[in-house]
């Protein structure tokens, strides 16, 4: 009999918007492989940039929030493992999945831990240390609570299961660490590379609904774009990202260079018209999908060590990776200026897709773990205690809660 996999989508999936869109369908594709019949649901209202996943065998349904519609749909689908698209959808469906599919895995994928993210805008915002806030924010809570209910949960980055296991001191038996899974292709230039010759201008791209990339923009605007302007006026920053909004689109002036595009179809043709890609994101987790498509158009990068995090492990990064505003515009001119040291990264780059990003290793690992949970699920909960008291209160709140808005909603209808 085939397995199912149920997808609970946060969202729509949008892989030319987000990073988040490209983890999902790689997921996707991980769980086909094993030949799971694989069914994407979500509350959310489908999206002009949305994928369509029907078109790669995925069946689409549309859920209600609060509503027992939802227990009938799961029972009669009966899913093998149920895939919760990050912290919030397991809030809303874990406890019906847990009641009326009891024996179906659940897995958590945090995309990027919320919390670390919340935690670091707040520490820079209030120009507090970090660990002021990262133990003591609601998120923080919430985000590691349904950690602990999850049988297991996939973690994008090495730095982010470091702190799980180190800061938070969970048991890494409930967690995977997963990156971005990359086919064997997808680790050679997308195409043919410009060299550096025919290259010129500067280039940032990211989803301006994502707040850190937001932030990033205007920060470069503020701080560092004068500067690298003032020593290279003929060079122009190109800004692309997909649902810009006006309070973007002001930033845009010719005079000095900085281009505000918006949404960009094709991200791989415009960085490989660009030198070098800048990314100096002063808040943020996870690992950042920018990265991986300059280094697969051989655009080497100006970046912050947010930016850098979880991405090259013991490999040197493909650029300069600095903190300091002065420094970061000095070595982004060098680095644009510098033929020599802007080919070893972009050969750098390459290096780093297929040692830490090709996928073969990543999806064994995956079908290696969630086949050993489906077989001993029983004992691999008894073990997380945590965990069942955790589900346990949620049957007892969560749950009547939600019932309760059911039951207003009714009475409103």
């Amino acid at each position: 009999m085939q397995s199912t996999l149920l997808v609970i989508g946060f969202v729509y999936p949008e892989p030319n918007s987000s990073a988040a869109g490209s983890r999902m369908l790689q997921l996707i594709a991980a769980f086909q492989a094993q030949n799971y019949n694989v069914v994407f649901a979500t509350s959310c209202k489908k999206s002009d940039n949305a994928f369509d996943l029907e078109s790669i065998g995925v069946g689409v349904v549309q859920i209600k929030l609060n509503h027992s519609s939802f227990d009938v749909f799961i029972k009669e689908l009966n899913p093998t493992a149920v895939l919760f698209d990050r912290f919030m959808s397991e809030e809303q469906f874990g406890w019906r999945v847990a009641e009326h599919c009891p024996n179906a895995l659940r897995i958590l994928d945090t995309e990027d831990l919320h919390f670390l993210r919340k935690a670091r805008q707040k520490a820079l915002n209030t120009n507090q240390p970090l660990e002021n806030v990262l133990f003591s924010n609601d998120s923080t809570k919430r985000e590691i609570a349904s950690i602990y209910r999850s049988d297991v949960s996939l973690i994008i980055s090495e730095y982010e299961f470091e702190l799980l296991t180190h800061s938070f001191k969970i048991d890494p038996a409930i967690l995977l660490y997963l990156p971005f899974m990359l086919d064997s292709n997808a680790c050679e230039p997308q195409l043919d590379c410009n060299p550096f010759s025919e290259r010129s201008d500067f280039i940032s791209i990211g989803n301006f609904l994502h707040a850190p990339n937001l932030e990033a923009v205007r920060y470069m605007k503020k701080e560092l774009w004068v500067q690298i302007h003032k020593a290279l006026p003929e060079a122009k920053l190109h800004v692309y990202g997909a649902y810009d909004t006006p309070n973007v689109s002001t930033l845009h002036n010719e005079k000095d260079g900085f281009l505000v595009h918006g949404f960009v179809e094709d991200g791989y043709e415009v960085l490989n018209s660009a030198k070098v890609l800048l990314a100096p994101l002063r808040f943020g987790a996870g690992l950042k999908g920018k990265l991986i498509q300059a280094m697969q158009t051989g655009t080497p990068c100006a970046m912050s060590s947010i930016a850098a995090e979880g991405m090259f492990g013991t490999l040197p990064p493909n650029g300069i990776l600095e903190d300091d505003p002065k420094l970061f515009v000095k070595k982004a001119i060098e680095l644009y200026l510098n033929q020599s040291q802007w080919e070893a990264f972009q050969n750098q780059g390459f290096s780093i897709l297929k040692n830490r990003f090709e996928k073969q290793h990543h999806q064994t690992a995956l079908h290696s773990r969630i086949e050993t949970l489906i077989k001993n699920l029983p004992q691999h909960r008894t073990q997380n205690f945590i965990g069942q008291m955790l589900n346990h209160h949620l049957m007892q709140s969560t749950k009547y809660m939600a019932r309760w808005i059911e039951a207003k909603n009714r009475t409103i209808d």
